[in-house]
């Protein structure tokens, strides 16, 4: 198994409300290009500022975009959002879906307020290429939430107590999902999620791609690593 380790990029950090990948001072290295995202994607970047990654995102990329399940390895600042958000829009983005739309990527988050932030950070470069997202947590208005998903969407960024409720009442479904994202698993285990992650992820494709990133990899994450990725 490979594990991504990134170097860490705390003292470039900027504290501020807005996603960690948009603030900190870029390093040298590798272009997004030579990385493999396809060009629109490395647009959508640059108009907002972002030309080079950081490590996580040098690291996981390639294999990420060639489909293979990853494990990263990965502390809040790192740059981790588009490490996992930049391959899940490109599979959306060049699966054109006809008609209605179902979710066919979903990332699941502890807390709302993450799941507001992965919006923010993502959805600008989903909008560039035709992939819409919407958030599903709990707190908020659920019949906001509903109307959204009646009118089609192609990635949901979740809590897993809110997408469950609305799946319940049979207002979304995972079984066209083919990109499944976990992101800070460790602090969802910590809050008890992991028995409704994992009833979730049942929900979806058992071939569909896995991107998981957490603080650390023992023990419930560990369990949740080996049941549900592929060779990561």
């Amino acid at each position: 198994m490979t594990v991504v380790h990134p170097v860490s990029f705390e003292s470039n950090e900027v504290i501020t409300t807005t996603p960690e990948d948009t603030t900190a001072v870029e390093p040298a290295g590798p272009t997004f290009h030579q990385l493999g995202l396809p060009q629109p994607l490395v647009t959508a970047l640059e108009r907002r500022g972002i030309h080079r990654p950081f490590a996580i995102q040098t690291s996981a990329l390639p294999d990420a975009l060639a489909g293979r399940d990853v494990l990263g390895k990965a502390a809040t600042g790192s740059g981790k959002t588009l490490a996992f958000g930049l391959p899940l829009l490109a599979r959306i983005g060049a699966e054109a879906q006809q008609g209605h739309r179902a979710p066919r990527g979903l990332v699941l988050v502890p807390t709302r307020e993450l799941a507001q932030q992965v919006h923010d950070a993502l959805a600008p470069l989903g909008q560039s290429i035709g992939v819409q997202l919407t958030t599903v947590y709990g707190g908020a208005p659920m019949y906001r939430q509903i109307q959204q998903l009646r009118r089609g969407v192609d990635v949901i960024i979740a809590t897993p107590g809110r997408l469950q409720d609305l799946i319940s009442q049979g207002e979304c479904s995972l079984t066209e999902v083919v990109v499944t994202v976990l992101d800070e698993a460790d602090f969802m285990a910590d809050l008890g999620f992991l028995p409704v992650v994992k009833e979730l992820l049942d929900q979806t494709d058992r071939n569909a791609q896995r991107l998981l990133f957490s603080a650390t990899l023992d023990g419930e994450v560990d369990s949740l690593v080996r049941r549900y990725l592929k060779d990561p």
